[in-house]
């Protein structure tokens, strides 16, 4: 296998290969963590359909529209991995259809990150306002133009291939990573300048909004403390999610000082920068938000069942003496 890895896929360079075991061992880790994240976050969405207090409160609407494009992400670069090492190639078309919904699922991450940053300095520090502003309905046409935002950035690169490329090339079999589809020199540019672009207004968003966090409660009310450290854990994220961008550079950063460890690099780098930021997001609502946690506690531990069940038969022998009354 001779590649790199890109967006989530992992493969060889040079004559280093992983054994059968070793690949056999590293594709369970990668898909048995796909699937424990992806199973908390399907609570979280599960969870946000059955209260209504979540789907009008535009703070949630936009958490689980992270949570759900996380789940998108996760489940992709974790397909992508495999297919890595149990088919190498695939179809240039079925690659480029997996390519695209991965970056844009990438991208969305920031501005989601920012978007929901700026709604928690709107509550804090222009609270009056807030109904006003942050409305269900603005909610989802903010969604609308975190996807179309996104979508500026791979589009291009996608009418440059069809314009470029011959037929027979979207034919072929080739190993699926956007450097070896997007392979013109505009479009690894233009990569890194829209890299550099959206995580420049992203990071100004939220510092803007910590320090005029930090500055409007100054008295330190609980909620206003929790609201701080929620901007702090969306910066974390954030970090988590720039090393996507800065992931070559740190990877050869890594292989010149262990030159014999490029197998083990790409997956601990792949583990770090495409799965850990995916954790995070259920801590920062799911787990640290009392309103949310107190509903899907039932969910993660599968007794909501049993807690219905009760409250029928409760009901059903109410309702003799709720008819005698």
């Amino acid at each position: 296998m001779n590649s790199s890895s890109i967006n989530g896929t992992s493969a060889v360079a040079g004559n280093q290969r992983d054994t059968f075991t070793t690949a056999v061992i590293k594709n369970v880790i990668v898909t048995a963590l796909c699937i424990f994240i992806n199973y908390i976050n399907g609570t979280l969405v599960h969870t946000f359909r059955k209260h209504q207090i979540f789907t009008s409160n535009p703070r949630y609407i936009l958490f689980i529209h992270l949570v759900i494009n996380d789940i998108m992400q996760l489940a992709l670069s974790t397909l992508l991995h495999i297919i890595s090492y149990a088919l190498y190639t695939i179809n240039v078309s079925l690659c480029l259809i997996l390519l695209i919904i991965t970056v844009l699922t990438t991208l969305n991450t920031p501005l989601n990150l920012a978007s929901m940053a700026v709604e928690c300095y709107i509550s804090i520090c222009i609270p009056l306002r807030h109904v006003q502003i942050c409305t269900v309905r603005k909610t989802y046409i903010l969604i609308g133009l975190i996807w179309a935002v996104s979508s500026l950035s791979i589009l291009p690169d996608v009418f440059v291939l069809l314009a470029t490329e011959p037929l027979q090339f979207f034919h072929s079999n080739l190993f699926c990573a956007r450097d070896y589809v997007f392979r013109s020199a505009y479009s690894l540019k233009k990569r890194d300048a829209s890299h550099i672009v959206f995580l420049a207004l992203v990071w100004l968003t939220l510092f803007y909004t910590y320090f005029r966090i930090l500055i409007a409660t100054k008295e330190v009310a609980a909620d206003n403390k929790k609201a701080r450290n929620t901007i702090l854990l969306h910066g974390f994220q954030l970090l988590l999610c720039m090393l996507t961008y800065v992931r070559p550079m740190f990877e050869q950063s890594l292989l010149y000082l262990l030159p014999k460890q490029y197998l083990a690099i790409r997956f601990a780098t792949y583990i770090i920068v495409q799965i850990l930021p995916r954790f995070v997001s259920p801590i920062v609502y799911g787990l640290r938000d009392r309103t949310f946690r107190k509903y899907v506690r039932s969910y993660l531990l599968c007794t909501v069942n049993i807690s219905i069940h009760k409250e029928t038969v409760t009901m059903s022998n109410r309702r003799p003496t709720m008819k005698s009354l």
